[in-house]
């Protein structure tokens, strides 16, 4: 099969997102026969219909739609692309793709991103920041599709260099009616007999829970299944479970709901991330700059390096 035309495959997309071709021409400006044109070509290349045409416009195949699903990723990537290259001939500064998982955005990091960037030397930076489970940001890392990842430090690090970032202790939110309320600590598995509520079973949090219970020989038993820290604490609010909560974000969010945090005194309850990426020295002066300063941010006592001298 002879290369796609990338000028097709942009046209494509216009076409399908204003379901017109005419519309699509003009946001094109190219003439809507050229436009039939292109696609007929493509159609032709493929060996199947790409679009229908009816009364009130056109609508994608299913080829189509697969079709349409790819050119959109590869024309996002072509954009990305020339960003990068942009930035090392000075056009800006730099682009960063940032993975993350769900207990590092709901804590600390996004904070401090945020104060990376309202630095004035790191205006022209840009940052994509986007949730994985641990296991993936690392998958994402060997294979090139982040350049930084902050995640969990219990996973498997294997191939890669990190530099330690913040920790955080887990406690259990519990409702201030809850048996457990009064308690100034407790082990986790003096929990175990109460209904919980947790997150998805691909979160790490939850795989660390059930490994923990059947320590203890026991299972944990879900009165419900959330997709986030904030809605867990809403639920044990409702006082319908309790949950195992980082404690930084439970002190930011549990006042205003009434809920109380009780610390687990378990040794597996102080979790450490670490900020990681393939190559320190191969990462772009951008991404290099950000590992600096997330790891600097988590240092006690410490301030972020200035950024290098032009």
């Amino acid at each position: 099969m002879k290369d796609l035309d990338v000028k097709s495959l942009r046209l494509l997309v216009a076409v399908c997102d204003h379901q017109n071709i005419k519309r699509a021409a003009e946001q094109e400006h190219i003439e809507p026969s050229a436009i039939s044109k292109r696609i007929a070509l493509l159609e032709a290349q493929l060996g199947t219909p790409l679009l229908m045409r009816g009364r009130r416009g056109v609508a994608p195949t299913p080829a189509g739609e697969a079709l349409l699903e790819h050119a959109r990723s590869l024309l996002f990537t072509l954009e990305r692309i020339e960003q990068d290259v942009a930035a090392l001939s000075g056009g800006m500064r730099g682009h960063v793709r940032l993975a993350a998982s769900a207990s590092a955005i709901a804590e600390a990091l996004l904070d401090d991103v945020a104060a990376f960037m309202r630095e004035p030397q790191h205006r022209d930076i840009k940052v994509d920041i986007e949730e994985q489970l641990s296991r993936d940001i690392v998958r994402a890392l060997r294979e090139g599709s982040a350049s930084v990842g902050v995640c969990w430090d219990s996973v498997d690090l294997g191939g890669l260099q990190h530099r330690p970032y913040h920790t955080d202790q887990l406690a259990l939110a519990v409702h201030p009616g809850h048996p457990l309320a009064a308690e100034a600590s407790l082990r986790f598995e003096q929990a175990l007999p109460y209904e919980h509520v947790g997150l998805p079973p691909s979160s790490a949090v939850n795989a660390m829970l059930r490994q923990a219970a059947a320590r203890c020989g026991e299972a944990l038993a879900y009165r419900a299944i959330v997709s986030n820290f904030d809605a867990a604490l809403r639920v044990v609010a409702a006082g319908l479970g309790i949950s195992v909560i980082p404690t930084q974000v439970g002190t930011r969010y549990g006042p205003m709901l009434g809920i109380r945090l009780v610390p687990l005194s378990d040794a597996w309850a102080l979790r450490r991330f670490v900020v990681c990426f393939r190559d320190f020295d191969a990462l772009q002066p951008a991404a290099r700059r950000m590992v600096e300063y997330l790891h600097a941010r988590a240092l006690p006592g410490q301030t972020p390096p200035p950024a290098p001298s032009p």
